[in-house]
């Protein structure tokens, strides 16, 4: 093993070892004073507006399985299954989770095959939820809120709650979040298998849940060391057989916050948004205080050597979601959603988790950042598109060119302070098509599925969930991508609804 590599060891080993307390005392789950939602307030609040369906918490362990008529027909080489996650159980013995991230993770399956859907749904038994299960009560720290008289952590997957995100490699079904390690779950079953260790002195160190797959099917991804009370980016490498390739550790130049990142065919880009902690204990998004008077650092990673960042200076940002990026004679070009509104970043759609009705929580404008590799400068420019989130696209779209972006977003009147249609949003043509679901549907992140045998990019059909606060139920919708405007292809509906989720994979087969 060379210097550089024994360095990087050596930094790993720091970074695990009881000098540091870091992997035992994560700032992330620092916990003291109770401040939480209250149940009766929340259902009250969900008497008067349904569509609070989305933010109350799961009664069951598990969902279905579930078989359900389609409305109209799905398209020939429609197949597979589309995984969400989000948090779902958020209440035990009269305390509530105030914060949306706070709650633990159920994975669904929607299974499409031979004109059926089937649904299917089932908490992640992490060590945190099978705990607070036998307990009666919640036990461990959380993101958002601060829990009475917590029990100590041995390191983050005591108090993982696996609930942003999904991902298949090699057939593997893994459910993600931000600070831990990622679970690995039975695809058909949803069982929970457990936790995943790459590289046994990696145990427990987080694995973003934005993992982003190369064109060879190797997965890129990122994990926060602000989030365990330091500074530096642990870069992951995976090949598309599930195995490690590389687990590097980057030195960053401040402290910042990242939910996300975006890749080019070349290089990945990370931008730390600036914050600070508020004097006092508590849960990190309560003490979480994002600093707009300084700079945003936007770190470039060359994926032939993850071991090092070029940093870059731009104004200040709130970004969670990124879109596509691409790189064109010497300049990267980076799509993102930015919340104007920096309290409401820190605790998205807070209102509605205390059961109450406020202003809509998830819209942005989505701006470009330009990186001139050259010069050594970065801007933001504007793209004239506003109110959306959870951005996707086709990314078998050529590297040195913009993609179509598909995203939630409204259209005319709601009844609900969130998104009512979806969007296809071709920025380099100013174009965008929408289709409104209704007034009384909420819609969900709508992800990308390519047409097997095709290579055009574009061509493909959106898939996207749905709640329908008025019915109270729940349910999915495939679109044609390149013809959003005309609506849904196939459509069903459950008989039962849940709550609403954050991010979700097609696995196709």
């Amino acid at each position: 093993m060379n210097t550089s590599a024994n360095s990087r060891r050596r930094f790993l080993c720091n970074l695990l070892s009881g000098a540091a307390a870091l992997a035992i005392a994560p700032s992330l789950l620092h916990s003291e004073t109770a401040l939480a939602g209250d149940p009766v307030e929340f259902a009250r609040g969900l008497h008067e507006h349904p569509w609070l369906a989305g933010w109350r918490s799961v009664g069951a362990e598990s969902l279905g399985p579930t078989p359900i008529e389609l409305e109209g027909r799905l398209p020939t080489g429609f197949a597979g299954t589309l995984y969400r996650n989000g948090p779902a159980w958020t209440e035990r013995a009269g305390f509530r989770y105030e914060h949306w991230f706070d709650g633990d993770g159920m994975v669904h399956g929607w299974r499409f095959g031979e004109g059926r859907v089937t649904h299917r749904a089932r908490m992640v038994a992490t060590p945190k939820f099978t705990r607070e299960r036998k307990a009666g009560r919640f036990l461990y720290p959380t993101a958002g809120t601060t829990v009475p008289e917590t029990q100590a952590v041995r390191n983050n997957d005591d108090a993982n709650t696996a609930n942003t995100s999904v991902m298949t490699i090699g057939g593997r079904l893994f459910a993600l979040c931000e600070a831990g390690s990622a679970f690995e779950l039975d695809p058909d079953q949803l069982n929970t298998l457990g936790p995943v260790t790459w590289r046994p002195d990696l145990a427990s160190l987080p694995f973003s849940a934005h993992p982003l797959v190369d064109r060879d099917g190797s997965v890129w991804n990122f994990g926060s060391v602000a989030l365990m009370g330091g500074a530096g980016l642990l870069i992951w490498h995976i090949g598309a057989d599930g195995k490690l390739i590389s687990a590097d550790i980057i030195e960053t130049p401040v402290r910042g916050y990242l939910h996300s990142f975006a890749m080019t065919d070349q290089h990945l880009v990370c931008t730390l948004i600036p914050f600070a902690f508020a004097e006092g204990q508590g849960a990190f998004f309560r003490r979480l205080r994002f600093q707009d008077q300084q700079a945003l650092r936007v770190g470039v990673i060359a994926k032939h050597t993850p071991t090092v960042a070029r940093w870059f200076e731009t104004e200040f940002a709130a970004i969670y979601h990124f879109g596509d990026a691409y790189e064109r004679k010497g300049e990267i070009v980076m799509r993102a959603v930015q919340h104007p509104d920096i309290e409401e970043a820190r605790s998205p759609m807070q209102e509605a988790m205390k059961g109450q009705a406020g202003a809509h929580g998830g819209q942005g404008r989505l701006r470009e950042l330009r990186l001139d590799l050259r010069g050594g400068t970065a801007r933001w420019e504007e793209t004239g598109f506003d109110g959306i989130e959870f951005p996707l696209f086709d990314p078998r779209t050529r590297g040195d060119r913009p993609a179509v972006l598909y995203a939630p977003t409204n259209e005319g009147e709601a009844s609900a302070p969130y998104f009512n249609a979806v969007a296809s949003l071709d920025v380099r043509r100013g174009e965008r098509q929408v289709h409104r679901y209704g007034r009384d549907i909420l819609a969900e992140e709508h992800v990308f599925v390519p047409r097997p045998g095709s290579s055009r990019a574009g061509d493909g059909w959106l898939v996207g969930t749905l709640l329908d606060s008025a019915r109270g139920r729940s349910g999915i919708a495939v679109l044609d991508a390149e013809r959003v405007g005309e609506g849904p292809l196939a459509q069903a509906w459950l008989p039962y609804s849940f709550p609403l989720g954050f991010h979700g994979h097609f696995a196709v087969g």
